[in-house]
């Protein structure tokens, strides 16, 4: 399991999804840059990391499951 805080991941999702910040925030820097540009892959990549992160299937930089509340 990741290091980094499924909570944290999901406000981030929420209320900057859109800028990628969660992205950032759990070291994927690449698509993290693809979505700050494209709005969240035009909001639907957006409401898909939303649902994956609050079910639990959203991993991090080294594919680990960020499952930590």
């Amino acid at each position: 399991m990741s290091s980094k805080s499924r909570l944290v991941a999901l406000l981030l999702c929420l209320f900057l999804g859109g800028l990628g910040i969660h992205r950032f925030y759990v070291g994927k820097t690449g698509t993290g840059i693809i979505y700050l540009f494209t709005f969240g892959l035009f909001g639907l990549g957006w409401v898909i990391d939303f649902i994956m992160i609050c079910v639990g299937s959203f991993t991090d930089k080294r594919r680990d499951f960020v499952k930590n509340w």
